[in-house]
Parts: structure tokens; sequence; C-alpha cells
């Protein structure tokens, strides 16, 4: 049995003559929650468009449950869940009406879970969609997925609209229901706070490639911070193979690298340069991202 539910090979996509990337491979594991992340136009709603066959890419092909995703057999279809930006309802139904409409397509329809997420974010049954904030839409359309029971749920900016607080219940209400139901989710957030607190793999995208695929944790606790100064404000760290990233105002550094602090400090004493203040920094997701992908 393949133990993953996606597999992208060789994934190549341009738009007219701009790039997006090229040869491109991931996988999303059975059972695991996976958020995707990389800065605006780097191709992860192109990746979903062409995960739920509204995009043909140029070469390449991703795989959902073995099968290309442009030629998904009705048995695949019906085990995924799509939610893509806007949201699209019939916004003169209210969430009751809406409910029982939807149910009737699907054979698996479980209403629980769509009630129970309704009646934490406080909706009421006869609210209209059109009533609705973009915040509690989104909301309403992921109940209407988690009602139909797929297996694999492909979300694009899943919290959009929602406040901090009913992102951070939603957010644990997604993780619970996911790990108590063994679904598998592959999800991209502009949030990177939520993504922490949700997944279980990183995968991180740059212009045309990807930087790194891994245990979100691991990669945490993996990828360092070390900030330290100078004495010489002219050394030039940038031809150096551990470094990953840099960030300098004069004589303040800001070095981002998978080595230890005690391999930096050996490397600055063998090449006799001058440091003071040296201290490794803590870092959340968004800090960590921010490091590997560079600021602008």
């Amino acid at each position: 049995m393949n133990p993953n539910a996606i597999e992208c090979k060789n994934l190549t996509h341009y738009y007219g003559k701009k790039l997006v990337y090229e040869n491109l491979n991931f996988h999303v594991e059975q059972g695991t929650i996976l958020g995707l992340l990389g800065k605006n136009g780097t191709g992860k709603t192109t990746t979903i468009n062409i995960l739920n066959g509204f995009l043909q890419p140029r070469s390449g092909e991703c795989l959902i449950y073995g099968e290309n995703s442009q030629h998904l057999s009705p048995q695949n279809k019906s085990r995924i869940g799509f939610l893509i930006e806007g949201h699209v309802q019939y916004s003169f139904m209210n969430i009751h009406q809406i409910e029982k409409f939807y149910s009737r397509f699907y054979p698996k329809w479980d209403k629980e879970p769509y009630w129970e997420l309704m009646s934490k974010l406080k909706v009421v049954a006869d609210q209209k969609i059109s009533s609705m904030s973009c915040g509690q839409r989104s909301q309403v359309a992921l109940g209407l997925i988690l009602a139909q029971d797929p297996d694999l749920l492909i979300l694009d900016d899943f919290s959009m609209g929602l406040d901090p607080g009913y992102r951070r219940l939603f957010i644990d209400y997604l993780r619970e229901y996911a790990k108590a139901k063994n679904k598998t989710i592959f999800t991209t957030s502009h949030i990177i706070q939520d993504m922490e607190r949700l997944i279980d793999d990183v995968l991180i995208m740059d212009f045309n490639r990807i930087l790194t695929q891994r245990n979100v944790h691991h990669f945490i606790n993996e990828f360092k911070q070390f900030y330290f100064e100078l004495d010489n404000e002219s050394v030039d760290f940038s031809d150096e193979t551990f470094v990953v990233n840099i960030e300098k105002v004069g004589s303040k550094l800001e070095l981002y690298t998978y080595e230890s602090a005690s391999f930096i400090k050996d490397f600055l004493k063998k090449n006799n340069i001058v440091f003071r203040n040296f201290k490794e920094l803590k870092m959340s997701l968004e800090d960590a991202f921010i490091g590997l992908t560079g600021k602008y």
C-alpha cells in the first residue's frame, strides 16, 4: 500500500514565459497534516490548482492516491475535499438550508462535524450566508467539507478572515478532528502562527524550488539563528557553505544555519574573526521561515 496520499513528481509550470517552478518534487504521507509555506508568487495556489485539476502543469504530474490529479476516478474524487480562495456558496441560503442541500450529493454525509463547528463559531441556524463575514463564510465552507467525510482535505488559506480567538478555536478543532479520524491535510496559510499549531510537517517553497520539507518541530529545533557583533564590519560570510542566510546592520549580525553554536564559534576563532555578545536566539516557525527565505 502506498503510504503517500499525494506525490508530485518533476512538476514544472509557467505562466506565459514566467517560470513558477521547475522539476518540483514532494509528497504528503497519509494521516499527516502538511503545511505549504512560501512568499507571495512562489506557486502555493498554483500547486493547489494543479492538485484539484483546475490547472494543467507544463510537465510532470501530481498523483493523489496513485492517480494523476488531472484524471481522477469518481472513487478517488469522492475521497477529497477542497477549500479554495473565494469560498463560493449559495449566499441566499441560511446555514441550515445549505447543509441540507449539500447532504443530498454525498453518500457518506456526516452532519455532526458541520454543526459542531457552527456551534463553536456561534453561528445560528437561520443566519444567511449573505449576512456573514468572510471569515464566517470560510468556516461554513470548511464545515461542509468536513461533513463530506473526505480522506484528504486540500485547504487554501483556510483561516482567512477569522479573528485571532476564532482562528485558535478552529485550528485546535481541525487538528483534533483530523487526528481522531486519521485524515490527511494539505494546507496553505499566510498566517504562519496558525500553521505552527496545526501541522505535522512543513514544506517551504522559494521561487522555483523547495527549500525544505521536514517535521515542523525538527525544523524549528535544527535550524538556528545566532546573533553576534563584529569588531571588523567588513567581514564577509556570503561564500561560506554553512550560511543559509544572513542579516547584517553595521557590526551587528544575525546568521541562520543548520550548524551548532560550537561550530560557528570555532569557525570565527580559526579565521581570527573577533566577535562579542554571541548568543543563540530561540525561533518560532515564522522566525525560521523568514530566516530561511529572507525578509525581502
